[in-house]
């Protein structure tokens, strides 16, 4: 089974533990065997219990490849994008990655399917049919309706020629308002949700007749000239030979601090304490301080180095126009090797815990316009600054000056106080070298 996961978001919904670098799908709040989990690692643990072999590609933008390599490692293929392009781009991009660079071929058949709903295996179940569906070639394209609870005005909707399990699809209709959503709903309609499969042939055909490019690399490289539209415009919408599988189990959209409390491991993460006076309140603490909550009812409280928020449940879904005020560099980043924490920011420097896990290293760069001093505080490791190599261990102080090429190599599970001196403190300040371990 081949899967292209699309995994966007700016995470401005799920604020402040949610950024651009960090969106929803990296925050850990489930559970696998009493251990926590995020929304990424979830889905590739539900696709994998209903398909060992599944091949998962998951395409992403740039500030998002370090927190996958983090959470999944090397068990899923990363394709990612320049630039942001909305859904046809995306998907173009990856198809092509997938014939080119993973040698997938043409008539093989591909689901597409979003990162982020919180579903149980059943959905997944669902999406092996849809690849078979596809595989026999009787569409074009076949997608995945949502069979709905409500009649919402939040998602588009897919209008099929029946009731039954797979039909045609006779039209697609635009988020409505909720009498014409009770309209819709009574013609057997399902919610529209993103998830579509198609021969890799047929895609790779589409793309070609939109787009300008021989291969893979061609088109990454000119990826941002590329016209920014949606996968349902651009195609889904213009094809005639479509049809939709009827899927009726759980889904949730856990978009909104309110959706996620309903279904997040725990009412609270971190260091929290309800009063016995607290009804229907969540709270996740990511700071080293505690809340104390007394008296809250029907409440969401989340803390993170970007910020604190505190709210009723219900209005927590229109936080978004008020979050995007808020201008404030990311405090917290997950990276291929480890994570990035920001303790603190003064004019000319800027403090920051770095925690590397053991046996992986950063990338061979330098700094043009500041000074680094590292402080070892726990673990072990080695660093190479302009090709000389030194032992790190606890207490060690190394300085780095300002344009030195430098790593460092995690023996151990490897924390390092990084205080960063200079005028100009931007994570655009930093350029890459070729470096073998």
């Amino acid at each position: 089974m081949n899967i292209i996961l699309l995994s966007g978001g700016s995470g401005k919904r799920l604020w402040p533990l949610s950024n651009d670098v960090r969106s929803k799908q990296f925050i850990k709040l489930f559970k696998n065997n009493d251990e926590y989990e995020s929304m990424v690692q979830r889905v590739y643990r539900q696709i994998t219990t209903v398909e060992a072999n599944a091949k998962i590609t998951i395409a992403t933008s740039k500030s998002q490849a370090s927190a996958i390599k983090n959470q999944l490692g090397e068990k899923a293929s990363i394709c990612v994008e320049p630039c942001r392009r909305d859904t046809f781009p995306a998907i173009a991009l990856a198809a092509a990655y997938l014939h080119d660079e993973l040698g997938v071929a043409e008539n093989e058949a591909v689901v597409v399917c979003p990162v982020d709903p919180y579903v149980d295996n059943t959905y997944y179940e669902a999406v092996k049919t849809l690849q078979e569906l596809a595989e026999q070639g009787g569409s074009n394209l076949t997608l995945m309706g949502i069979e709905p609870t409500y009649p919402s005005e939040k998602y588009g909707y897919i209008i099929p020629e029946s009731g039954e399990n797979v039909s045609k699809v006779k039209e697609f209709k635009e988020k409505p308002d909720v009498e014409t959503a009770k309209k819709y709903l009574a013609q057997s309609a399902l919610w529209n949700a993103g998830i579509f499969a198609f021969k890799l042939g047929y895609l790779l055909d589409k793309a070609h007749s939109m787009i300008e490019f021989e291969d893979y690399r061609d088109l990454f490289n000119k990826y941002d000239t590329l016209t920014k539209i949606s996968f349902d415009y651009a195609v889904v919408e213009k094809e005639s030979s479509i049809q939709v599988l009827r899927y009726s189990g759980d889904w949730k959209d856990v978009g909104t601090w309110n959706m996620m409390a309903e279904v997040m491991a725990d009412k609270t993460k971190g260091k929290a304490i309800l009063d016995e006076t607290c009804e229907n309140t969540n709270v996740i603490n990511e700071l080293n301080i505690p809340i104390l909550c007394m008296g809250c009812k029907d409440m969401i409280i989340a803390a993170s180095g970007d910020g604190i928020l505190i709210s009723d449940k219900e209005r927590s879904g229109y936080m978004k126009p008020y979050v995007e005020k808020i201008e404030i560099e990311a405090m917290y980043a997950e990276k291929s090797w480890g994570t990035y924490t920001v303790i603190d920011v003064q004019p000319g420097s800027m403090t920051v815990k770095v925690s590397m896990r053991a046996g992986e290293h950063m990338s061979y760069h330098s700094h043009d316009y500041r000074e680094e001093v590292w402080t070892v505080v726990s673990g072990s490791g080695k660093a190479v600054v302009d090709g000389m190599e030194q032992k790190l261990r606890v207490g060690d102080v190394i300085t780095i000056a300002a344009g030195c090429k430098h790593t460092v190599i995690a023996e151990t599970d490897l924390d390092i106080v990084e205080v960063q001196i200079g005028e100009t403190l931007s994570v655009e300040d930093k350029e890459k070298y070729d470096f073998e371990v």
